[in-house]
């Protein structure tokens, strides 16, 4: 079965790889594209569609359904999706699977199970297209009125949710991000703090630096120097000293007082 991944985390898609091969070592990965000008580039131009394709909803540079409309993708897809929020029933609704963020490898193994129940009594292998300007349309709704309220994190061999509003901030170190609980609890996360920004509530994060996304509900203390440098104390301290960005600060502060 050749497989084709949309993700615009390197990390999460490599994870994904890995997990499908540890289901079936017989299961290629034909590609791997981070965008949707990407992959309508590589759609456009492939001769043989992959049997399955696994598509990250929201991507750099657009919605994934962007992929689908331009492309005009009959194929097979299992989304993958940070959010958990009623847009998901549309999913279900309309027959399409979907994988919850971080991919369970359980999950993954159904969902692939389902598709291959599916290609054995159809002969398109598709379960018929959704209205997908429909399902656009819950998802726009969806950012603009709802937040996560608590992620899904891997630990070892478990997996944890965690509340957002157990959350202290959110850094990048060591080539990874990771969040960081009032309580000191310090694990990665599959997101950049740039995927991160649309999922949070503006009025309780703000990214202050490019390294870190901060809880307001986590600072502790402001220290001002010369030349207007803003230094900001967490709680709990993080590894590193933390300064408002310069060209971040007039928003911090406008930010504060709100």
């Amino acid at each position: 079965m050749n497989v084709v991944i949309i993700e615009d985390e390197s990390l999460t898609a490599q994870r994904l790889e890995k997990l499908l091969a540890d289901y079936d070592p017989t299961i290629q990965v034909i590609a791997k594209i981070p965008s949707v000008a990407k992959a309508v580039q590589w759609f456009t131009g492939q001769p043989n569609p992959p049997d399955l394709v696994f598509m990250d909803i929201h991507l750099e540079d657009d919605i994934a359904f962007r992929i689908i409309e331009q492309s005009k993708l009959t194929v097979p897809i299992i989304f993958t999706t940070a959010y958990d929020t009623y847009t998901l029933q549309a999913f279900k609704a309309n027959s399409i699977d979907y994988l919850l963020k971080p991919i369970d490898e359980d999950e993954l193994a159904a969902a692939i199970d389902k598709f291959k129940a599916l290609r054995q009594t159809t002969s398109t292998a598709a379960t018929g297209q959704p209205d997908y300007s429909a399902l656009m349309s819950l998802l726009n709704s969806a950012g603009k009125q709802d937040y996560k309220d608590r992620f899904m994190v891997t630990i070892g061999t478990k997996i944890r949710s965690i509340s957002t509003i157990d959350i202290a901030y959110f850094s990048y170190e060591d080539k990874a991000t990771w969040l960081t609980t009032y309580d000191g609890q310090h694990i990665s996360i599959e997101y950049s703090l740039d995927k991160l920004i649309p999922l949070l509530n503006p009025k309780d994060f703000f990214r202050v630096n490019r390294a870190f996304l901060v809880s307001l509900m986590a600072i502790k203390n402001i220290h001002t120097y010369s030349g207007s440098k803003l230094k900001v104390e967490l709680k709990p301290n993080p590894r590193e000293e933390v300064f408002v960005s310069g060209d971040r600060i007039t928003d911090f502060k406008e930010w504060l007082g709100k």
